[in-house]
């Protein structure tokens, strides 16, 4: 089901932006983290009021993979159908998928909380069948594992949650490509996972982990990150580029682009040492 907009968001979101250098990008951004898709209504809408036309902004849309024209869901859910998946009962665990979600594959629940899609091969023919959740692997899956699966990515989604100071709150992010989780259970830093992403920087390249904590400039990093020094940030799950069509007001450098999980986007400078950070809800 499509979703009706608000035409006047539309207005705000465009008069944002339009002067601005890269003007279109952070303007089908913006619309996208307000409604989770491109709305083929409001695209109209940004047409008119910019100097470009519809197929112009339907080019980007289709160009970009972070963008997308139709609904998805919060939770990205994918099956594999490969043959080694198949043979172990893939088949039966993708329709306890549809059945729990009351979508068929290629969907998105009425609740607008998961996407289901099916996938050839995820690489991990030995593990089947595989069903992978927002970048988590699930292996061995049988029909009655589904319920739980979902149950798990439900409660872990908190877009927003609270820390005993108010003016530093936990974030949930996700990759504004594939839309998995960039949260790392392994390493948490005052008892929030860290944002794990790859980092590039003249000839290094190597993870780096950033606190969760909107407000908190803390990282962890495999190699000494020079002050000064544009890093380019990776998603270390499909490998596509974190890079938002803004430049920092303060040093000009590119801004990294990351999803909030519920609605919404956050921009980080890339410049070490630059304390630029752009929180949007969407509201």
């Amino acid at each position: 089901m499509k979703t009706r907009i608000n035409p006047e968001d539309v207005f705000r979101i465009v008069d944002k932006h339009n002067n601005s250098q890269g003007a279109i990008i952070s303007i089908l951004e913006d619309v996208q983290a307000t409604y989770n898709y491109l709305p083929e209504a409001a695209l109209r809408i940004v047409a008119s009021r910019t100097s470009h036309s519809l197929v112009d902004l339907f080019g980007v849309a289709t160009f970009y993979r972070s963008f997308s024209l139709e609904p998805r869901g919060k939770h990205i859910a994918s099956v594999c159908m490969g043959t080694a998946c198949h043979v172990r009962g893939s088949r039966q665990v993708l329709k306890s998928f549809e059945d729990n979600l009351r979508v068929k594959a290629g969907g998105t629940s009425t609740d607008g909380e998961f996407s289901l899609s099916t996938v050839n091969c995820v690489g991990a023919c030995a593990l089947g069948p595989v069903a992978v959740v927002d970048g988590d692997y699930y292996r061995n899956v049988k029909d009655g594992d589904v319920s739980g699966i979902l149950d798990r990515a439900s409660r872990i989604d908190g877009a927003l949650k609270m820390t005993d100071d108010e003016r530093v709150f936990a974030v949930s992010v996700s990759c504004p490509s594939c839309n998995r989780s960039l949260l790392n259970d392994e390493h948490l830093l005052d008892g929030h996972p860290m944002i794990r992403v790859t980092a590039s920087f003249g000839r290094k390249h190597g993870w780096i982990r950033l606190s969760s904590l909107y407000g908190d400039y803390r990282i962890q990093s495999e190699y000494a990150i020079p002050k000064g020094v544009v890093v380019h940030f990776f998603c270390p799950r499909c490998h596509a580029e974190l890079r938002s069509g803004r430049l920092c007001p303060d040093c000009d450098a590119p801004t990294i682009l990351l999803l909030v999980r519920g609605g919404g986007t956050i921009q980080l400078c890339s410049r070490s040492g630059c304390k630029q950070h752009f929180l949007d809800l969407g509201g």
